[in-house]
């Protein structure tokens, strides 16, 4: 799936999304990741939704999105909400869906200037 951006200010755009790799900007990627507008964390630990650990998200709290956007692979599974829940009680919102809904939100919200951060799993 190709990704046509309009009139995006964020540093990291996702250009391209299928199956085991994303392309952000100019590169290539087969592994998770965190990314923002102005920041992209690579080799984000869990490689699937069900090796997720709320560990896995703390680096969420020092970015202080108003959005988190888990991106769950190829199907939409829903991680336990002790896993997030943390966040959602320091006021970051929380949207769960499979990881190419998650890129279309992701840079929908960045051309807005909105403050979202995506975690995407790239199974």
């Amino acid at each position: 799936m190709s990704l046509i951006l309009d009139e995006n200010d964020a540093n990291y755009q996702i250009r391209a999304y299928e199956p085991g790799q994303i392309q952000i900007n100019d590169k290539i990627l087969d592994h998770s990741i965190i990314i923002s507008a102005k920041k992209l964390i690579e080799n984000w630990k869990p490689q699937n939704i069900l090796a997720l650990t709320a560990d896995d998200l703390l680096i969420i709290k020092e970015l202080l999105p108003d959005i988190l956007l888990i991106g769950t692979g190829t199907k939409l599974i829903f991680p336990p909400t002790e896993i997030y829940g943390e966040l959602i009680n320091v006021g970051i919102g929380v949207e769960i869906m499979d990881t190419r809904a998650a890129c279309r939100t992701y840079n929908a919200l960045t051309s807005e200037n909105r403050n979202v951060v995506a975690a995407l799993i790239i199974a």
